[in-house]
């Protein structure tokens, strides 16, 4: 196996647990603007539809702007709600968001454990407002040595296009030696693919993997990122 030189790291579902994130987001939303109760089905409908509009975006059949107001859009017209409110739902949405951090596997001593030692970048399709709170509030952008997002690139992972420059500017390391670490086989693991470097599928639940996406290395716990340094 090749040494690995530089670690690339997914944010959302990999350092940080995207759903209890998304969960306390929307259930203050409920409140903000009077929606009722948010009940568990609530939440997971809302996770569903959200799931789907970012595959959607992920295989580049919508744009980032119409798929963070579709998905609300669509959530509020199933509750009987006005579908109208979808756009300043999205942009209190994006701000909650980055405030609630709940590492996973003690994720940020990991990172830490390993400034120094090794060049850490974070690699997300999160918009600017949220991943900007998330990494400031969870200290990552302390610990990081570089944050590339997708809505700053013009790109979103898995294209070949949001890896580029993400190369270049971390100095065109040999891609055999730089490893991306994610739990998305369809943004994470097929952008990995596609841009010609490693790959490490982050799947805490032992999920099959159904996809095209093909990862060199699989792990339950982020800490077993450090056998493959």
């Amino acid at each position: 196996m090749e040494h690995i030189d530089v670690l690339l790291w997914d944010v959302d579902g990999t350092l940080l647990d995207f759903a209890a994130a998304e969960r306390a987001a929307i259930r203050s939303l409920f409140a903000e603007f009077g929606l009722g109760d948010c009940t568990d089905g609530m939440l997971a409908r809302y996770a569903a539809i959200n799931r789907g509009y970012w595959e959607k975006l992920e295989r580049g059949e919508m744009s980032r702007p119409a798929i963070l107001v579709g998905r609300f859009a669509d959530f509020l017209r199933e509750l009987g709600q006005d579908a109208g409110l979808a756009p300043a739902l999205n942009e209190a949405y994006q701000r909650r968001l980055g405030e609630t951090i709940v590492f996973r596997d003690d994720s940020k001593t990991l990172v830490a454990s390993l400034r120094g030692r090794i060049p850490q970048y974070a690699v997300s399709n999160g918009t600017v407002v949220a991943q900007t709170g998330k990494l400031r509030r969870s200290g990552f952008d302390q610990l990081l040595d570089g944050v590339f997002l997708s809505e700053q690139l013009g790109a979103e992972k898995p294209a070949v296009a949001f890896f580029e420059p993400v190369l270049r500017a971390i100095g065109s390391p040999d891609r055999q030696r730089v490893l991306i670490v994610g739990d998305s086989l369809t943004s994470d693991i097929l952008g990995g693919n596609r841009a010609g470097i490693r790959s490490c599928w982050y799947n805490p639940d032992g999920l099959p993997n159904a996809t095209e996406a093909r990862p060199d290395y699989e792990i339950r716990n982020l800490w077993e990122v450090t056998r493959l340094l």
